[in-house]
């Protein structure tokens, strides 16, 4: 497949139309309508992907979100593997206990073990949508090369914040190296005593 950026289109376009403004007849008028009304439909498209803020979509957007879902299979990683070695330490805590209390543990830890693969299936889902989000994310920058800003127009527009103030004071669980630590909390809360 070739890729045409929008000023080669618009230079094919506009040397068609130049070829039929120079010829005449009803059935060229006709092309020459049709040829306008795709020139218009593209330059529109350039205008709406530029106001769209495409760039917040692969430069920011689909990024954070990817790195969510990676913390959440993280996260789901961990506490599965804090919940199968609490099934470990009971089972081997027991060892010891009546024939029939311990038949019932090991059933009911063997249960736990089972619905721990939860974060197997989990942790696959959530990959497949991580790569359809990088496959968006290829797609925005495709069309953000092809209908991009003309050159030397490198400004982005700003993104636009509608969220109230208590929603911009949540801002849920961070990522590992981001936000506040619970050192920096602790220091804070010791300067009230």
């Amino acid at each position: 497949m070739n890729n045409y950026n929008r000023d080669q289109v618009m230079n094919v376009i506009s040397s068609v139309m130049g070829k039929i403004n120079s010829s005449q007849g009803e059935p060229l008028e006709h092309i020459r309508s049709e040829l306008s009304g795709l020139a218009k439909t593209i330059d529109d498209m350039h205008k709406d992907i530029l106001s769209s803020r495409g760039h917040d979509i692969s430069d920011k957007h689909v990024p954070t979100a990817t790195d969510e879902l990676d913390a959440v299979v993280g996260a789901t990683e961990e506490a599965t593997a804090s919940i199968m070695d609490s099934c470990d330490a009971i089972q081997a805590i027991v060892e010891n206990v009546e024939k029939d209390t311990r038949a019932s543990v090991f059933d009911e830890t063997t249960k736990i073990f089972e619905a721990c693969s939860f974060q197997d299936i989990t942790g696959q889902r959530i990959a497949k949508v991580i790569k359809t989000l990088k496959d968006i994310e290829l797609t925005v920058d495709n069309l953000l090369n092809l209908f991009g800003p003309e050159e030397g127009d490198i400004s982005k527009p700003e993104a636009i914040d509608n969220r109230t103030e208590d929603e911009k004071l949540l801002n849920g669980p961070q990522l590992n190296g981001q936000g506040v630590s619970q050192d920096d909390i602790d220091k804070l809360l010791a300067e009230f005593d």
